[in-house]
């Protein structure tokens, strides 16, 4: 949203301190180059913001070297996206060679079956995507080539997609919270794990070998870490990555453990955010 219709090149966009925009800098000027933030006076923009990334490429066109760091930037936005669609064009789909040859043959319900098939190879997650499958495009539905049947499903298809739309900014609030209960719940577990791998740390000699016996043995001193404080275990980081971030740093030099400071979260996290939530109830009625 904007006072007058323009564009303003990302150079340019990631430096206006009252956008959220500057973390992309990280990306540097070859990213930046290729970014543009277009702005117009209108009222919907003054609820949501649209993001519309390049195409995903797949089998040899994977090989085509990007100038900047494509996945990272598409993470930075997906973490702070509402909603992330992911469109696909039955006539140019190119997930796999398998798949074009099926498409040709297969009607509209089966076409949709095969999507979900090779989707569930791609997505690494038990749930089942949400696929909205119509015509999104500013042309009327081709009830010959769609049939009755093709033409009434676009049509719900698409009023769901729009009231899912629509239902962004009043969700918008719950999802804020639920993520900033996540990664606080995450930054106990973190501060939980360094305080036990400090402790292991010897107090003069030996501290650079000890460090990577803790490292090499993640998994194991992980598990401490879960037994001692009774924690789940799906809230705990992943190791590999863990690892990595850790081997920059000397666990020697991380601060001990406050109590206080673990409790003050508990206390927020049990009490101060189930009384926000009261607050915000029903504010879009």
């Amino acid at each position: 949203s904007g006072p007058d219709e323009r564009s303003i090149p990302g150079n340019t966009i990631a430096v206006h301190a009252d956008l959220p925009f500057t973390g992309l800098t990280t990306f540097g000027g070859s990213f930046l180059s290729k970014f543009e933030c277009s702005q117009m006076p209108h009222p919907l923009l003054e609820h949501i913001t649209f993001v519309d990334t390049p195409g995903v490429l797949s089998g040899e066109k994977q090989r085509t070297q990007r100038s900047y760091d494509f996945t990272g930037v598409i993470s930075w936005f997906a973490a702070k996206c509402d909603l992330i669609l992911l469109l696909f064009d039955p006539h140019k789909l190119d997930i796999s060679d398998e798949f074009k040859r099926v498409i040709s043959s297969l009607r509209l319900m089966r076409v949709y079956g095969a999507l979900m098939w090779s989707l569930g190879k791609v997505l690494n997650t038990p749930e089942v995507s949400r696929v909205y499958i119509g015509s999104f495009n500013d042309k009327p539905v081709n009830e010959a080539a769609a049939g009755p049947v093709g033409k009434e499903l676009f049509e719900k298809e698409q009023d769901d997609l729009l009231l899912d739309l629509i239902d962004i900014p009043k969700k918008a609030c719950d999802r804020r919270i639920n993520e900033f209960v996540k990664r606080a719940r995450a930054a106990k577990i973190h501060a939980y794990i360094m305080s036990h791998l400090k402790k292991e740390m010897p107090a003069l000699m030996g501290k650079a070998k000890t460090q990577r016996r803790l490292m090499d043995n993640l998994e194991t001193e992980f598990e401490k870490v879960q037994r001692e404080y009774h924690l789940p275990a799906g809230d705990f980081p992943n190791v590999e990555h863990f690892r990595e971030v850790l081997s920059r740093y000397n666990i020697d030099d991380f601060e001990k453990l406050k109590p206080k400071m673990i409790q003050a979260v508990d206390d927020m996290l049990g009490y101060d955010i189930p009384e926000l939530l009261k607050n915000f109830r029903n504010i879009y009625d």
